[in-house]
C-alpha cells in the first residue's frame, strides 16, 4: 500500500487545524534544535503533551458527562421499557417528550456528548495528519530533505536511477514533482540513504549533497535507534526493536481504558458503559494492530498520547471521586439555564433536578428489601423441607406409611 505523505488535506477544517499544529510541531522541532537535540521522536512526544494539555478541557467535560449519564441511564431505561413495543407515532412523541425531561432534569441535552466529539474529531484528524506527514508541515525538516530532493532532480534521467530504490521503500516517484521526491526520501532507511548515495556516485556534487544532508536527516528520524517513517512490520514475523512500539501501544491503551471505565456507576448496563467495555478489548488490539503496520512515527504518537492519557484520567477519576455528584448536577443545571436564558427559554427549576444522594439510598433500602425477603423465602422454604423430610430410622421415605404421615404432619401444621 503506498501513500504519499506531503498530500496537505484539503478539507477546509481539518487542513485550517493541520497548518496550526504543524506550527506548534515546527516551533517545537526548532527550539530542541535550538539546544542541540534534533529529533524528530522527541519532538512528537513534546507535541503530544502539549495538545495534550489544550484538549485536557474538552477532556475533563466530556468525563463529567460520562458521569451524569451514567446516572440518568435508569431514569431513561424505565421510559424506553414504558413504550417498549409500541410504535405508533403519539407514544413516539411522548417517549421523546419523557426523556427529553429527564436531560432537561440533569442539565443535558440528547446531543450533548455528541458536540463534544464533533470538536474533537476535527483535531484528532488533522493530529495524524501532521504526525503523518511531518515534512510536509515541518519546514524545519523540510529543508534537509529539499536540498537532496532538488539535487536529485538536477540529474538527467533521475526517474529511472532511483525507480529500484523507490520501489523498495514503497513509495514509487510517478511524476517530477518535487513533494513525490521528498515523499520517497522520507521512507528511506538508513541502508538505503548509502545506496541512494551510490546510485549517484558519478555526480561527486550531488552524492556530496546526499552524504552531507542524510547524516542529520537519519539522527532526526531514528528514535532510540528505531526509524520513525518506517513501519515496524517490514514483511517478516522476525521480531526486532521496533516491535516494542505497537506492544507499548497496545499496553497503554488497555490500561487508559480501563482508568475510563472506572468512571462507570458500578453496576451500570448502559449503551455507553457497554461500549465501554467493549472498547477496553477492541480499542487495545486496534492500536497494535496499526502501530505495526503504519509508520513507526505514528506508534510514538500513539505510545506517548496513551501515557499522557493515563496520568490526565488518574487527576480525573481522582477529582471525581472526590465531586458531590449532586454538586455536579446543580452546576450542570445552572450551566445549561444560562444556555436556555439567551435562546430566551424559561430556566430549569434547580428544585427538581435530581438528588442522587436520595436516589442512591432510595435504591439500596429497596435492594436490602429484596434480600431479606429472599432470605426469608429460603429459611421458610428449609424449614418446610427439613419438617416434612423427618421419617422413622426403619421406614422407606417412598412407602405408604411415610407418605401418610407427610399428610398428617402437614394437616397438625395447617391446624395449628
Amino acid at each position: 500500500m503506498y501513500s504519499f505523505v506531503l498530500t496537505k488535506s484539503s478539507m477546509p477544517v481539518i487542513g485550517w487545524v493541520a497548518e496550526l499544529l504543524g506550527f506548534i510541531m515546527d516551533g517545537l522541532f526548532r527550539m530542541t534544535s535550538a539546544v542541540g537535540i534534533m529529533n524528530i521522536g522527541l519532538c512528537i512526544i513534546l507535541f503530544t503533551l502539549v495538545v495534550k494539555i489544550l484538549m485536557f478541557p474538552m477532556t475533563l467535560n466530556q468525563q463529567k458527562s460520562s458521569k451524569i449519564m451514567a446516572v440518568m441511564q435508569p431514569e431513561i431505561k424505565k421510559v424506553q421499557e414504558k413504550y417498549k413495543g409500541k410504535q405508533d407515532q403519539a407514544s413516539m412523541a411522548k417517549m421523546q417528550q419523557e426523556t427529553q425531561a429527564i436531560y432537561e432534569k440533569y442539565g443535558t441535552s440528547m446531543t450533548g456528548g455528541c458536540v463534544q466529539l464533533v470538536i474533537q474529531m476535527p483535531i484528532l484528524l488533522a493530529l495524524y495528519q501532521v504526525i503523518y506527514k511531518i515534512p510536509a508541515y515541518v519546514s524545519g525538516v523540510r529543508v534537509y530533505f529539499d536540498a537532496v530532493a532538488n539535487a536529485v532532480m538536477s540529474q538527467p534521467g533521475y526517474l529511472e536511477k532511483i525507480s529500484d530504490l523507490a520501489t523498495a521503500a514503497k513509495s514509487p516517484v510517478t511524476d517530477g514533482s518535487i513533494d513525490k521526491v521528498v515523499d520517497f526520501l522520507y521512507k528511506l532507511t538508513p541502508v538505503q540513504w548509502d545506496t541512494l548515495q551510490g546510485v549517484f556516485s558519478n555526480a561527486p556534487d550531488v552524492a556530496g549533497i546526499i552524504a552531507a544532508n542524510s547524516a542529520p536527516i537519519i539522527k532526526m528520524n531514528s528514535f532510540l535507534g528505531i526509524n520513525l517513517a518506517t513501519a515496524p512490520y517490514n514483511g517478516t514475523f522476525i521480531p526486532n526493536v521496533a516491535w516494542l512500539i505497537p506492544i507499548l501501544a497496545g499496553l497503554s491503551q488497555w490500561y487508559s481504558t480501563k482508568l475510563m471505565s472506572a468512571n462507570q456507576t458500578p453496576g451500570d448496563d448502559s449503551q455507553s458503559a457497554n461500549m465501554m467495555k467493549s472498547m477496553s478489548v477492541t480499542m487495545p488490539l486496534m492500536s497494535a494492530f496499526f502501530c505495526f503496520t503504519f509508520a513507526a512515527g505514528i506508534g510514538v504518537y500513539w505510545v506517548a498520547s496513551s501515557v499522557v492519557q493515563i496520568v490526565q484520567q488518574l487527576a480525573i477519576n481522582a477529582h471525581l471521586n472526590k465531586t458531590d455528584l449532586d454538586e455536579l448536577i446543580r452546576q450542570n443545571v445552572e450551566k445549561a439555564n444560562k444556555k436556555r436564558a439567551k435562546k430566551g427559554l424559561p430556566p430549569t427549576n434547580l428544585a427538581q433536578a435530581a438528588n442522587y444522594k436520595a436516589m442512591k439510598s432510595k435504591e439500596e433500602d429497596l435492594e436490602a428489601k429484596r434480600a431479606a425477603q429472599i432470605e426469608k423465602s429460603k429459611e421458610i422454604e428449609k424449614e418446610s423441607k427439613e419438617y416434612y423430610s423427618t421419617v422413622a430410622a426403619d421406614e422407606d421415605p417412598g412407602s405408604m406409611a411415610a407418605k401418610a404421615r407427610m399428610v398428617k404432619r402437614y394437616n397438625e401444621k395447617h391446624v395449628k
